[in-house]
Protein backbone atom coordinates (compact mmCIF):
# COMPACT_ATOMS: atom_id res chain seq x y z
CA UNK A 1 0.00 0.00 0.00
CA UNK A 2 1.34 3.19 -1.38
CA UNK A 3 2.37 5.86 1.60
CA UNK A 4 0.03 8.83 1.74
CA UNK A 5 1.51 12.21 1.39
CA UNK A 6 0.43 13.64 4.17
CA UNK A 7 1.83 10.50 5.96
CA UNK A 8 5.68 10.94 4.56
CA UNK A 9 5.34 14.24 5.23
CA UNK A 10 5.02 13.14 8.90
CA UNK A 11 7.54 10.66 8.78
CA UNK A 12 10.57 12.94 7.51
CA UNK A 13 8.96 15.19 10.94
CA UNK A 14 9.69 12.57 13.11
CA UNK A 15 13.15 12.48 12.12
CA UNK A 16 14.21 15.41 14.03
CA UNK A 17 16.37 14.74 17.12
CA UNK A 18 15.49 14.78 20.20
CA UNK A 19 18.63 16.41 21.60
CA UNK A 20 16.81 19.09 24.12
CA UNK A 21 14.57 18.39 27.23
CA UNK A 22 13.16 21.59 27.21
CA UNK A 23 11.85 20.70 23.31
CA UNK A 24 10.91 17.29 24.77
CA UNK A 25 8.49 19.04 26.56
CA UNK A 26 7.22 21.89 24.33
CA UNK A 27 6.45 19.01 21.74
CA UNK A 28 4.88 16.82 24.26
CA UNK A 29 2.95 19.71 24.86
CA UNK A 30 1.79 20.44 20.85
CA UNK A 31 1.16 16.69 20.74
CA UNK A 32 -1.27 16.95 24.06
CA UNK A 33 -3.35 20.01 22.91
CA UNK A 34 -3.86 18.55 19.10
CA UNK A 35 -4.54 14.73 20.36
CA UNK A 36 -7.60 12.99 20.88
CA UNK A 37 -7.95 13.41 24.42
CA UNK A 38 -5.91 15.65 27.74
CA UNK A 39 -7.77 16.15 30.78
CA UNK A 40 -7.06 15.54 34.27
CA UNK A 41 -8.40 12.04 34.08
CA UNK A 42 -6.37 10.57 31.45
CA UNK A 43 -4.48 10.97 28.29
CA UNK A 44 -5.49 10.02 24.79
CA UNK A 45 -3.54 10.05 21.48
CA UNK A 46 -4.87 8.28 18.28
CA UNK A 47 -3.02 8.65 15.12
CA UNK A 48 -2.49 5.99 11.96
CA UNK A 49 1.09 7.24 11.13
CA UNK A 50 3.54 4.09 12.40
CA UNK A 51 6.80 7.05 12.76
CA UNK A 52 4.55 9.16 15.17
CA UNK A 53 3.53 5.99 16.63
CA UNK A 54 7.27 4.86 17.61
CA UNK A 55 8.31 8.70 18.15
CA UNK A 56 5.93 8.89 20.39
CA UNK A 57 7.23 6.57 23.80
CA UNK A 58 10.61 8.31 23.09
CA UNK A 59 8.87 11.45 23.43
CA UNK A 60 7.37 11.23 26.51
CA UNK A 61 10.39 8.98 27.81
CA UNK A 62 12.84 12.29 26.95
CA UNK A 63 10.43 14.99 28.48
CA UNK A 64 9.18 12.95 31.35
CA UNK A 65 10.64 9.41 31.69
CA UNK A 66 6.98 8.93 31.53
CA UNK A 67 6.08 5.10 29.70
CA UNK A 68 2.45 5.10 28.39
CA UNK A 69 -0.23 3.30 30.22
CA UNK A 70 -1.60 1.65 27.19
CA UNK A 71 -0.06 1.32 23.65
CA UNK A 72 -0.31 -0.86 20.65
CA UNK A 73 1.91 -3.70 20.11
CA UNK A 74 4.53 -4.10 17.64
CA UNK A 75 2.22 -5.37 14.78
CA UNK A 76 -0.30 -3.61 15.36
CA UNK A 77 -2.31 -2.32 12.04
CA UNK A 78 -4.55 0.97 10.99
CA UNK A 79 -5.34 3.17 14.43
CA UNK A 80 -2.85 2.93 16.91
CA UNK A 81 -3.51 3.94 20.64
CA UNK A 82 -1.76 5.36 23.15
CA UNK A 83 -3.00 6.11 26.80
CA UNK A 84 -1.75 7.33 30.42
CA UNK A 85 -4.87 7.08 32.97
CA UNK A 86 -2.46 6.53 36.12
CA UNK A 87 -3.50 9.98 38.53
CA UNK A 88 -0.21 10.76 39.50
CA UNK A 89 0.99 10.55 35.99
CA UNK A 90 -1.77 12.85 34.75
CA UNK A 91 -1.54 15.39 37.57
CA UNK A 92 2.21 15.60 37.08
CA UNK A 93 1.65 16.38 32.93
CA UNK A 94 -1.08 19.32 34.38
CA UNK A 95 0.89 20.49 36.98
CA UNK A 96 4.00 21.08 34.41
CA UNK A 97 2.01 22.88 31.85
CA UNK A 98 0.51 25.14 34.52
CA UNK A 99 -2.55 23.96 34.88
CA UNK A 100 -4.57 22.98 37.82
CA UNK A 101 -6.34 19.08 38.22
CA UNK A 102 -9.44 20.37 39.42
CA UNK A 103 -9.81 24.45 39.03
CA UNK A 104 -9.09 24.65 34.76
CA UNK A 105 -12.06 24.88 32.75
CA UNK A 106 -10.28 25.08 29.18
CA UNK A 107 -6.90 23.95 28.54
CA UNK A 108 -4.97 26.92 26.54
CA UNK A 109 -1.01 27.63 25.51
CA UNK A 110 0.90 28.30 28.54
CA UNK A 111 3.92 30.56 27.03
CA UNK A 112 6.15 30.07 29.62
CA UNK A 113 6.72 26.85 28.02
CA UNK A 114 7.75 28.38 25.10
CA UNK A 115 9.96 31.15 25.79
CA UNK A 116 12.37 30.22 23.71
CA UNK A 117 12.43 29.28 19.40
CA UNK A 118 13.24 26.19 19.29
CA UNK A 119 10.53 25.12 22.16
CA UNK A 120 7.91 27.09 19.66
CA UNK A 121 9.10 24.97 16.66
CA UNK A 122 8.88 22.01 18.74
CA UNK A 123 5.40 22.94 20.13
CA UNK A 124 3.90 23.32 16.24
CA UNK A 125 5.72 20.13 15.35
CA UNK A 126 4.33 18.24 17.86
CA UNK A 127 1.06 20.11 17.12
CA UNK A 128 1.37 18.75 13.64
CA UNK A 129 1.97 15.32 14.09
CA UNK A 130 -0.59 14.84 16.39
CA UNK A 131 -3.26 17.03 14.81
CA UNK A 132 -2.03 17.93 11.52
CA UNK A 133 -2.58 17.15 7.75
CA UNK A 134 -0.95 18.26 4.62
CA UNK A 135 -2.99 17.18 0.99
CA UNK A 136 -1.30 15.64 -1.72
CA UNK A 137 0.00 18.99 -3.66
CA UNK A 138 -1.38 16.46 -7.00
CA UNK A 139 -4.68 17.25 -6.10
CA UNK A 140 -4.60 20.56 -4.18
CA UNK A 141 -2.70 22.41 -1.62
CA UNK A 142 -4.26 21.88 2.26
CA UNK A 143 -2.48 22.03 5.09
CA UNK A 144 -4.31 21.93 8.91
CA UNK A 145 -3.83 21.80 12.63
CA UNK A 146 -7.14 20.54 14.46
CA UNK A 147 -7.80 20.86 18.05
CA UNK A 148 -10.62 20.67 20.50
CA UNK A 149 -9.71 23.75 22.63
CA UNK A 150 -11.09 26.75 21.17
CA UNK A 151 -8.28 28.82 23.07
CA UNK A 152 -5.83 26.58 22.03
CA UNK A 153 -6.47 27.33 18.71
CA UNK A 154 -6.77 30.61 18.78
CA UNK A 155 -3.26 31.51 20.73
CA UNK A 156 -1.82 28.87 17.52
CA UNK A 157 -3.09 31.48 15.67
CA UNK A 158 -0.93 34.06 17.32
CA UNK A 159 1.76 31.72 17.88
CA UNK A 160 1.77 30.77 13.63
CA UNK A 161 1.98 34.05 12.53
CA UNK A 162 4.76 35.12 14.95
CA UNK A 163 6.83 32.09 14.10
CA UNK A 164 6.13 32.06 10.56
CA UNK A 165 4.98 35.49 9.62
CA UNK A 166 1.72 34.68 7.71
CA UNK A 167 -2.16 34.16 9.20
CA UNK A 168 -3.79 30.88 9.10
CA UNK A 169 -7.82 30.83 7.93
CA UNK A 170 -9.91 29.19 10.81
CA UNK A 171 -12.99 27.03 10.84
CA UNK A 172 -15.04 25.26 13.13
CA UNK A 173 -15.57 21.51 12.41
CA UNK A 174 -17.43 18.63 14.92
CA UNK A 175 -16.87 21.09 17.78
CA UNK A 176 -13.39 21.65 17.63
CA UNK A 177 -11.53 24.58 15.69
CA UNK A 178 -9.07 24.06 12.67
CA UNK A 179 -6.30 25.88 11.15
CA UNK A 180 -5.47 25.58 7.66
CA UNK A 181 -3.16 27.18 4.82
CA UNK A 182 -4.29 27.23 1.43
CA UNK A 183 -1.40 28.60 -0.23
CA UNK A 184 1.53 26.55 -1.73
CA UNK A 185 4.40 28.77 -0.97
CA UNK A 186 3.21 29.17 2.82
CA UNK A 187 2.49 25.42 3.18
CA UNK A 188 5.80 25.18 1.93
CA UNK A 189 7.50 27.07 4.22
CA UNK A 190 5.27 25.91 7.17
CA UNK A 191 6.42 22.17 6.11
CA UNK A 192 10.17 23.27 6.10
CA UNK A 193 10.24 24.80 9.33
CA UNK A 194 8.79 21.94 10.51
CA UNK A 195 11.20 20.05 9.58
CA UNK A 196 10.00 18.31 6.28
CA UNK A 197 12.05 20.11 3.49
CA UNK A 198 11.78 17.24 0.87
CA UNK A 199 7.67 17.33 1.65
CA UNK A 200 7.93 21.04 1.18
CA UNK A 201 9.85 20.86 -2.08
CA UNK A 202 7.40 18.16 -3.65
CA UNK A 203 5.10 20.94 -2.69
CA UNK A 204 6.70 23.39 -5.03
CA UNK A 205 7.69 20.78 -7.99
CA UNK A 206 4.10 20.11 -8.08
CA UNK A 207 2.94 23.85 -8.08
CA UNK A 208 5.69 24.33 -10.70
CA UNK A 209 4.53 21.37 -13.09
CA UNK A 210 1.43 22.62 -12.87
CA UNK A 211 2.06 26.04 -13.69
CA UNK A 212 3.93 24.55 -16.97
CA UNK A 213 1.15 22.36 -17.82
CA UNK A 214 -1.36 25.18 -17.86
CA UNK A 215 1.54 27.13 -19.90
CA UNK A 216 1.56 24.40 -22.53
CA UNK A 217 -2.51 24.37 -23.23
CA UNK A 218 -2.83 27.82 -23.29
CA UNK A 219 0.24 27.84 -25.90
CA UNK A 220 -1.83 24.19 -27.75
CA UNK A 221 -4.98 26.66 -27.26
CA UNK A 222 -3.78 29.55 -28.64
CA UNK A 223 -1.93 27.40 -32.11
CA UNK A 224 -5.06 25.99 -31.88
CA UNK A 225 -7.06 29.56 -32.47
CA UNK A 226 -4.17 30.91 -34.95
CA UNK A 227 -4.61 27.53 -36.94
CA UNK A 228 -8.27 28.22 -36.92
CA UNK A 229 -8.09 31.53 -38.18
CA UNK A 230 -5.21 30.53 -41.17
CA UNK A 231 -7.96 27.65 -42.54
CA UNK A 232 -10.64 30.11 -42.27
CA UNK A 233 -8.92 32.79 -44.35
CA UNK A 234 -7.05 30.35 -46.62
CA UNK A 235 -11.06 28.94 -47.54
CA UNK A 236 -12.52 32.86 -47.65
CA UNK A 237 -9.16 33.75 -50.32
CA UNK A 238 -9.55 30.51 -52.24
CA UNK A 239 -13.49 31.39 -52.27
CA UNK A 240 -12.99 34.59 -53.57
CA UNK A 241 -10.09 33.14 -56.42
CA UNK A 242 -12.85 30.52 -57.68
CA UNK A 243 -15.42 33.31 -57.93
CA UNK A 244 -12.88 35.05 -60.02
CA UNK A 245 -11.88 32.04 -62.60
CA UNK A 246 -15.86 31.40 -63.03
CA UNK A 247 -17.03 35.14 -64.00
CA UNK A 248 -13.78 35.14 -66.41
CA UNK A 249 -12.10 37.60 -64.43
CA UNK A 250 -8.71 35.58 -63.41
CA UNK A 251 -6.79 36.21 -66.40
CA UNK A 252 -7.94 39.78 -66.68
CA UNK A 253 -6.18 40.40 -63.06
CA UNK A 254 -3.09 42.63 -62.94
CA UNK A 255 0.53 40.34 -62.75
CA UNK A 256 0.83 40.75 -58.96
CA UNK A 257 -2.55 39.56 -58.03
CA UNK A 258 -2.31 36.88 -59.91
CA UNK A 259 0.87 35.45 -58.64
CA UNK A 260 -1.13 36.02 -55.19
CA UNK A 261 -3.78 33.96 -56.10
CA UNK A 262 -1.83 31.45 -57.89
CA UNK A 263 0.22 31.20 -54.68
CA UNK A 264 -2.73 30.53 -52.38
CA UNK A 265 -4.02 28.07 -54.74
CA UNK A 266 -1.20 26.06 -54.46
CA UNK A 267 -0.29 26.58 -50.95
CA UNK A 268 -4.01 26.49 -49.40
CA UNK A 269 -2.43 25.65 -45.75
CA UNK A 270 0.30 28.94 -45.87
CA UNK A 271 0.33 31.15 -43.84
CA UNK A 272 0.60 34.41 -44.80
CA UNK A 273 4.05 35.13 -43.82
CA UNK A 274 5.14 31.71 -46.13
CA UNK A 275 2.83 33.09 -48.75
CA UNK A 276 4.57 36.71 -48.83
CA UNK A 277 8.25 34.25 -49.22
CA UNK A 278 6.54 32.47 -52.59
CA UNK A 279 6.42 36.14 -54.20
CA UNK A 280 8.85 36.96 -57.04
CA UNK A 281 10.72 39.48 -55.19
CA UNK A 282 9.37 38.22 -52.17
CA UNK A 283 7.27 40.97 -50.34
CA UNK A 284 6.06 41.83 -46.80
CA UNK A 285 3.16 39.94 -44.99
CA UNK A 286 0.95 42.94 -45.11
CA UNK A 287 1.56 43.53 -48.60
CA UNK A 288 0.18 40.12 -49.00
CA UNK A 289 -2.67 40.34 -47.03
CA UNK A 290 -2.98 43.45 -48.79
CA UNK A 291 -2.94 41.51 -52.55
CA UNK A 292 -4.93 38.24 -51.11
CA UNK A 293 -7.91 41.16 -49.58
CA UNK A 294 -7.77 43.06 -53.22
CA UNK A 295 -8.97 39.44 -54.37
CA UNK A 296 -11.90 39.19 -52.08
CA UNK A 297 -13.17 42.77 -52.83
CA UNK A 298 -12.80 42.33 -56.71
CA UNK A 299 -14.60 38.73 -56.23
CA UNK A 300 -17.48 40.57 -54.13
CA UNK A 301 -17.64 43.43 -57.07
CA UNK A 302 -18.13 40.82 -59.76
Amino acid sequence: MAISFSASAKAEVCRAPLTKNCCAVAECFGVLLFGNSFTADGVRIITESRDFAQRLPKLFHKAFSMDFDIRPQEDSTGKLIFAISDPAKCRRLMDTYGFHPTGTLSLHINLQILEEDCCKNAFLRGAFLAGGSVTDPEKGYHLELTTSHQSVAREAYALIQDALGFYPKQASRAGGRVLYLKQSDQIADCLTYLGAPLAAMGIMEAKLEKELNNEVNRRCNCDDANTSKVVQAAQEHLSAIRTLRNRGLFEKLPKKLMAAAIAREQNPDASLTELAQLMEPPITKPAMNHRLKKLAQLAQEA
